[in-house]
């Protein structure tokens, strides 16, 4: 569904660049991985990437193939020729995002924002907003405004948004982060349950070994080296378990 070969992204600043590399990454249907590393490790850059919200420096290949209706786009193409509305729509229509700090947008309602990727693509289902937010246990904070919840709740808030338009990929950057145990848990469980019933595919990035490990999520690491003054981080599969003991 999504294949990335050879895949570069460079910043730079006056002293010091950074360049991450991405030899191969491909995500399937239904299939769920988590970008682990340390802070630096380009974790982030890599989720918009994906996203298509950063354009990539260099790529033998990145290409998007819609599960829903077989359509395959050359994403790197798109961003060579500058097709800004066409990777609106491919990422409005086929992605959700749940961004490390939530996200929401501050003068729409908790209601509002759940269903703005909905009306975004000309989908709206209000039965479907209100089942998440009662599955995710803000369904009593519906005409609330972001700034009168808690961190958590908007994280919430933000991960039922993410779902509201039935993606095909959701990109979560540290999305347990601001919740306690029990409310981590019931998010992971809900992205488990979609990844198995509708197909989604999920990416999580995370410190968190203990939910990787909790969920058995196959692991791409992030390997961070200094080469003079650009700070090098390359992204690549972890091998199974069975095959690190063999």
């Amino acid at each position: 569904m999504v294949e990335l070969v050879d895949v570069v992204k460079r910043r730079a600043s006056r002293d010091r660049s950074f360049e991450l590399a991405v030899p191969r990454l491909g995500l399937r249907p239904g299939a769920a991985v988590a970008f682990v590393g340390p802070s630096g490790s380009g974790k982030s850059t890599l989720i918009n990437l994906l996203a298509m919200t950063l354009a990539p420096d260099h790529a033998a290949a990145f290409r998007f193939t819609d599960p829903r209706t077989g359509a395959v786009e050359d994403v790197m193409a798109l961003w060579h020729r500058r097709r800004l509305d066409a990777l609106a729509r491919l990422r409005g229509s086929a992605f959700g995002y749940v961004l490390q700090t939530g996200g929401l947008l501050p003068f729409l309602s908790v209601s509002a924002n759940i269903a703005l990727p909905q009306r975004l693509v000309g989908r709206p289902n209000p039965e479907q907003v209100a089942a998440l937010a009662r599955r995710l246990a803000i369904d009593k904070l519906m005409d609330e405004r972001p700034a009168d919840l808690s961190v958590g709740q908007r994280q919430r808030v933000a991960i039922a948004r993410a779902l509201a338009h039935n993606p095909v990929v959701v990109l979560a950057d540290e999305p347990t982060a601001s919740l306690d145990p029990v409310n981590a848990r019931a998010v992971m469980d809900l992205f488990m349950e979609l990844i198995a019933t509708l197909r989604i595919a999920l990416v999580v990035a995370t410190h968190d070994a203990g939910l990787v490990a909790r969920y058995g999520l196959p692991v791409i690491d992030g390997r961070v080296e200094e080469r003079g003054t650009t700070t090098h981080a390359e992204f690549v599969a972890r091998p199974p378990a069975d095959a690190e003991a063999g």
